[in-house]
């Protein structure tokens, strides 16, 4: 039988089967409307805001501060949108920072700002795909707005130290968000430590449901609401709640943070196996896209095109074809074979960043996938070969 590995974790995970068990009485019994005054709606509702408590007392913010969406890149519109315009309303601020490296929830969201009369500066990144704290300080002037950095990069995995960046920022009127959809569930969130005014994440990326995620917004930061039409949420995002899905999103979390050492030491022996076996297939010309603080549960390498014939698309489905699931990076720019953003702000040359490939770690693998992985891996470096 044809053995299948899934590697591609940072795209998505598998259901928790106690997730879906915690999420299937508000498929069926529990279906009322949280907005309605009766029985069957305030039995939901009192769900939905444990559910709140859940995720407020997991990264060490008030329940009041939590909001609801459709998952991250819908929480990362809502903040980004909604302070940004909101702050230019009160100050005629209109400036964003961000960096070249982030998600396309991040990226696409500024450059509709910049379409609707705002104006950003896109950091560089270095080789780690990081922030420089100096770089980003010569960045701030009184104009500023809203700094967007990410915590975990989808693509690297490499970290930001967020609390270092906040802290370099001597101007409390400047709001920092950041994207902590890789991070969140992964290694311990706490927002006050790391003096943000707002964090994104997703259920679906741990072993949560699609089409959930939450947005905190420190409370007294200036926001508005992205969809209108109803009053959930405290007036700031409209529309009937997910209801099952904001109950799988609790249960998901509550879940990660009961395993969160244990599943991060695990995963990083996986990743070091994995680094060993790709160093003994071809150390000079697999290039590891890490650094020694990047979270073990993603792995990006690029191939080096001087040696090997790279095409992105043809890379992902040959591992495919040999039973191996991975990606050539984000999930959402799947479809285009074009080079990553993220490669290329590192500074790859377009035919390097064709050649990356990125393997993504769950505590559901097994040493026996990585060992099989390095096996498809070592007849596609043949069959690639120029």
């Amino acid at each position: 039988m044809k053995k299948y590995v899934y590697l591609d974790n940072a795209a998505t995970t598998s259901l928790h089967p106690k997730v879906l068990e915690k999420m299937l009485p508000f498929l069926k019994d529990d279906f009322g409307n949280p907005s309605s005054i009766h029985s069957f709606g305030s039995r939901v509702r009192v769900a939905i805001e444990n559910a709140r408590e859940t995720i407020a007392s997991l990264i060490n913010a008030d329940a009041s501060e939590i909001y609801f969406t459709s998952g991250g890149t819908e929480a990362n519109n809502f903040v980004i949108n909604g302070i940004t315009k909101t702050n230019y309303k009160e100050t005629g601020r209109k400036k964003i920072v961000t960096n070249k490296a982030e998600h396309h929830a991040v990226l696409d969201t500024i450059e509709n700002l910049i379409d609707d009369g705002f104006y950003a500066e896109f950091l560089p990144v270095n080789k780690e795909t990081k922030v420089d704290v100096e770089l980003l300080k010569s960045k701030i002037d009184d104009n500023v707005s809203l700094i967007s950095i990410m915590h975990v990069n989808n693509e690297t995995g490499s970290l930001n130290n967020i609390s270092e960046l906040v802290k370099s920022i001597d101007n409390k009127n400047i709001y920092f968000h950041t994207d902590a959809v890789q991070s969140f569930g992964k290694i311990k969130i706490d927002v006050k430590s790391l003096g943000v005014d707002s964090i994104t994440a997703s259920a679906h990326k741990i072993n949560g449901p699609k089409g959930v995620g939450f947005a905190f917004v420190k409370s007294g930061t200036p926001i508005s609401p992205l969809l209108f039409g109803g009053s959930q949420e405290r007036n700031r995002r409209g529309g009937t709640e997910n209801v099952a899905g904001i109950i799988g999103l609790a249960e998901a979390a509550k879940l990660k943070y009961e395993l969160i050492n244990e599943s991060f030491e695990y995963v990083k022996k996986l990743k070091d196996r994995m680094i060993e076996g790709i160093f003994n297939l071809d150390k000079e010309n697999i290039f590891i896209n890490a650094c020694e603080d990047s979270l073990p549960y993603i792995l990006s390498i690029t191939l080096n095109s001087e040696k090997y014939n790279n095409d992105s698309e043809s890379l992902i489905m040959f591992l495919d074809l040999n039973g191996v699931a991975a990606s050539s990076g984000s999930a959402c720019t799947s479809g285009t074979i074009k080079a990553s953003h993220v490669m290329k702000a590192t500074g790859y040359s377009e035919k390097d960043a064709v050649g990356t490939i990125r393997f993504s770690f769950s505590i559901e693998n097994k040493v026996e996938d990585i060992d099989y992985t390095l096996e498809v891996l070592s007849k596609l470096l043949k069959k690639f070969q120029k």
